[in-house]
């Protein structure tokens, strides 16, 4: 079986990220891309993925965060589409439910190649200290497109701004442990198109 591993180099005027994934790691998290807030949020997502994550990412901080969010969408997007091949042999769908304190989030996976996101929290509250909570769903838009997957984000319920991104982390990364994982019965790509 071919290593499931990817790295993905993005040089812009507004960025400098270098990423690389090993889809068949231990959780193993070197984040640094100058926000602390997203360092913790992306360290939670290679914990409970079991996906080793390196991410190096310099930006333009001092003009606004969203150029690099943004474009570590891109780059995860990129990496985990590369590391995937073409899904031979994948369980393809994952769904987790993820309790965080006062907090319940879900999410729903597809990597069946058609990006869509649905993104909905029921915390309505806009910032942590200076990060701005909507750039989330911008990353995570990047994601879909990027790495070819449908998600639907739901936050059901919780008032905690950080509880509620955190639960959303978390359940990406069980819902994408499961839809990542090889299926022993699963011989060919899992679709009945024959293709993704």
């Amino acid at each position: 079986m071919r290593a499931r591993t990817a790295s993905v180099k993005r040089a812009t005027s507004e960025t400098d990220i270098s990423l690389t994934v090993n889809l068949d790691g231990h959780g193993r998290p070197v984040i640094d891309c100058g926000i602390p807030f997203m360092n913790h949020m992306l360290e939670l997502l290679a914990r409970h993925s079991l996906i080793d994550l390196r991410l190096a990412a310099k930006g333009d901080l001092a003009v606004d965060y969203h150029h690099t969010v943004e474009d570590m969408g891109i780059c995860l997007g990129q990496a985990l589409d590369e590391a995937l091949g073409n899904r031979k042999g994948i369980a393809r769908y994952g769904c987790a439910y993820i309790p965080m304190d006062e907090t319940l989030c879900r999410a729903v996976i597809d990597l069946g190649g058609r990006p869509f996101l649905h993104y909905e929290l029921a915390c309505r509250k806009q910032k942590i200290r200076d990060f701005n909570l909507g750039l989330i769903e911008e990353m995570l838009r990047s994601f879909c497109i990027h790495g070819r997957l449908n998600l639907h984000v739901t936050q059901f319920y919780g008032k905690d701004p950080h509880h509620a991104v955190e639960a959303v982390f978390k359940a990406l990364a069980r819902a994408l442990r499961q839809a990542i994982t090889n299926d022993p019965r699963e011989q060919g790509i899992p679709s009945s198109k024959g293709k993704i």
